[in-house]
């Protein structure tokens, strides 16, 4: 059957922008051992799970030929993989659990100092009443143990006991600097939503959703790290801001029946070689504005 799109049917810019974005994707997969024949699994699987579910046919019902003429994907494949059933991403417990902690304990006056800064926190309260971890443990689940979820924390390096015992939050959001399940699952969450929400306004559905950057070429590295601490610093306030926020209106939210939103706002600094082609590309990019 020949297929019905080919590259050369595809909006130049489009292919470019897909190759681009592919890159450093391609190189993950190359360095974890996941060649060409696995990723083409991969997405013959997410094309038939998306045209199932986001490209309906009206009146009609979606046979296995409609699905692959819509893909490309082999009508063989397309009855297989209709029938697999996918769960969907499931978060690591400690992420389900840990980003509730670290959100509640950055965003809570009582965890925090004057300037918003969490606090370093008792194992137990030091008074009736007072901060402590396992009171903040205890206020998200009481299905977990506080000393499980410690346990956890300093083995992924996102917290650490100093002189005192106390516990010390090592950065004001759940980012595990150990654990590849943890990384791979905000990996697959927070690029989807980035991309998510590009598509979105390059395809024009309603009205557009937030998706800048600040990109300059022509960077020294200590001009490029002052920048990273830069944006760090006032990123994170972004972020916590934003943090302080949502914690009042999901309060605000709890048990209304249209509650069935979710957000995700994010933060990213990129530092690297700055190529012949990007630099033709920035430069493009300031005479077309000018």
């Amino acid at each position: 059957m020949p297929e019905k799109d080919t590259i050369s049917t595809t909006p130049k810019p489009l292919v470019s922008a897909v190759k681009r974005l592919l890159r450093p994707v391609v190189r993950l997969l190359i360095s974890k051992g996941m060649g060409l024949p696995a990723l083409t699994e991969v997405l013959k699987e997410v094309y038939v799970d998306v045209a199932l579910r986001e490209f309906p046919t009206r009146g009609k019902k979606q046979t296995d030929s409609s699905i692959s003429i819509l893909t490309g994907v082999h009508r063989k494949d397309v009855k297989r993989l209709r029938t697999k059933k996918d769960r969907g991403p499931q978060a690591p417990r400690s992420v389900s659990i840990g980003a509730q902690l670290v959100a509640r304990w950055v965003g809570s006056r009582e965890t925090t100092d004057k300037k918003g800064r969490p606090l370093p926190l008792p194992r137990q309260a030091e008074s009736a009443g007072g901060p402590s971890f396992d009171a903040l443990v205890a206020g998200v689940s009481t299905d977990v143990r506080p000393r499980a979820v410690l346990d956890e924390w300093l083995r992924l390096g996102i917290a650490h006991l100093d002189a005192d015992e106390r516990v010390v939050l090592n950065q004001l959001a759940f980012v595990p600097q150990k654990g590849f399940e943890e990384k791979a699952f905000y990996l697959g969450r927070n690029i989807h939503d980035h991309v998510a929400a590009a598509a979105h306004n390059l395809l024009g559905e309603g009205n557009p959703q937030l998706e800048r950057s600040v990109h300059y070429s022509g960077l020294t590295s200590e001009s490029a790290k002052a920048l990273a601490a830069a944006s760090e610093r006032v990123g994170m306030e972004a972020l916590l801001e934003i943090n302080r926020l949502a914690l009042q209106l999901i309060s605000q939210d709890k048990g209304n029946e249209n509650a069935t939103r979710r957000i995700n706002f994010g933060l990213y600094f990129y530092k690297g070689a700055a190529t012949t082609s990007s630099l033709q590309i920035e430069t493009e990019s300031e005479d077309s504005e000018t």
